[in-house]
This record gives C-alpha cells, sequence and structure tokens, in this order.
C-alpha cells in the first residue's frame, strides 16, 4: 500500500472535516496554542497548510487573505472547494507544487514525522516561504517515547528538541520560539493503541453523534473547552522532558 493510500483509505485520517476544532480537546488546545503564539492579531496574505487534512488551522481563524491547502490524500482536500479564498490541492510535501518565495505563512503541523525524507520537506518549506516568512511546526517529542501508536498512525520517528535547531542551522532558518503542545495528558494515546480499531470507530460515532444531537453537541462543546484548557495550563508548565508534542516557530 502507498503512503497517499494509507491515508486516504484510513478511518480517522479520511473522515477529518472542519468540526474537529469542536470535536477534539487536542486540536483545540494545539490550535488555541499555536495562534496564541502567533499573535492573534496577525494578519497573512498567503498562507500555506501542509497535510491539512479536512481540519485546517487556516480555516478555523480565518486571518489570511489567500489559503492554500496541501494534503496527500484526496478526500479531506473536498471540504475546502467551496470556501472562499481556499485553493487546495493534492500533493507531496517533499515536491511542493508552488513557486518559490510565495507564501507569508506555512504551517505543518504533525506532518514531518510522516514524511521519510523530513530534511527534504523542510528544505521545500524554506523554498516556498518569503524572505522574513513565518513556519509554525508541530511535532510528537522525544524519541524514546515511540510506541506503537506511532506506527498504527504512519510515523517514521519522534524528534528531540536538538533536532529541530539542527535543522534550522542547516538550512539558515532562525528558530523564533519552541513550545510544548501536548503534555502528559496525551498519554492517553498509548491507551488508545491498544485497542486502534475501537478507538477509530469511537471516534467516527462521536463525529455522527455531535452533529445528530444538539444536546450532545451542548454537552461535548462544554467538556472540549474545559478538557483544552487543562490541556494548555499544563504545556506551558510541564517540564520539557514530560512534553509529547512541541512546537516550533521559523523565520526565513
Amino acid at each position: 500500500m502507498t503512503l497517499k493510500n494509507f491515508y486516504d483509505n484510513h478511518k480517522n485520517f479520511a473522515c477529518r472535516n472542519l468540526l474537529e476544532y469542536k470535536l477534539s480537546p487536542g486540536i483545540k488546545c494545539k490550535f488555541d496554542l499555536i495562534w496564541d503564539k502567533l499573535g492573534r492579531q496577525e494578519d497573512f496574505f498567503n498562507a500555506l497548510d501542509l497535510g491539512c487534512s479536512g481540519n485546517s488551522i487556516l480555516h478555523i481563524f480565518n486571518k489570511s487573505k489567500h489559503n492554500s491547502y496541501l494534503d496527500l490524500a484526496l478526500k479531506p482536500l473536498g471540504h475546502y472547494k467551496t470556501k472562499k479564498k481556499s485553493h487546495p490541492i493534492c500533493g507531496d510535501l517533499a515536491n511542493l507544487p508552488y513557486r518559490s518565495n510565495t507564501f507569508d505563512l506555512v504551517s505543518a503541523l504533525d506532518v514531518l514525522e510522516h514524511i521519510a525524507d523530513d530534511e527534504k520537506a523542510i528544505k521545500e518549506i524554506k523554498r516556498v516561504m518569503k524572505e522574513d516568512g513565518i513556519s509554525v511546526i508541530s511535532v510528537p517529542h522525544r524519541k524514546k517515547k515511540f510506541t506503537q501508536q506511532d506506527n498504527l498512525i504512519g510515523h517514521f520517528r519522534r524528534y528531540e528538541v536538538t533536532d529541530l535547531k539542527e535543522s534550522c542551522r542547516r538550512n539558515g532558518m532562525k528558530l523564533l520560539k519552541v513550545f510544548g503542545v501536548y503534555g502528559l495528558i496525551m498519554k492517553i494515546s498509548v491507551i488508545q493503541a491498544r485497542y486502534p480499531d475501537k478507538t477509530e470507530e469511537n471516534l467516527i460515532r462521536l463525529r455522527d453523534l455531535y452533529i445528530k444531537s444538539v444536546s450532545f453537541r451542548v454537552f461535548w462543546t462544554l467538556i472540549v473547552k474545559l478538557i483544552s484548557k487543562l490541556m494548555k495550563v499544563e504545556a506551558k508548565y510541564q517540564s520539557i522532558k514530560n512534553i509529547m508534542n512541541i512546537g516550533v516557530i521559523i523565520k526565513k
């Protein structure tokens, strides 16, 4: 099976949609943290989300004049076809179909770990960024924490902070910020890895229930807000050695 087929046919990845920010405490926590770090009042002219799936941070916060979306899987891109200012393309991050020096903002959230040649991908990110452009990247943290869950969702690796710092140095980019995204609460993913099929089925069931039931939607919205706030606080104050996912902001 090719990597493209894996993501096109994966129960969870293929079904993600623009509701995920409201459905998932983890996604809400991650997106809110990143937008805080970028500066919520910041506007960008051309922005690109790599590995956007069906739930892009660019669509959620809508702070760009033009949003470009790239994913290896075709199905999730359908969510953007009818949206204004949206330009979805199916493509490979290691060979981006964009001109050099195009984007003010490039996001690659939990994407690099899925790419065999991540160094080539980073070079491509730099190439399509404008001079003084910004890139925000998040990746799973701590190599020794690699588990069966990583294998199940197509990870080639986890990262150390030093890996990202060295990659920036090699590629002539400036590392502006390093921050925690997920702390120990995300260890729940280790439990989920023991029951992968059931986990995927539960996620699909959750999406359906959220759409169909108003009372459940109200209840779940409160749960998501509460848990995402707890996750943000933990990510802020947790020791870096216990951070499960890290984010970096890079300038060209």
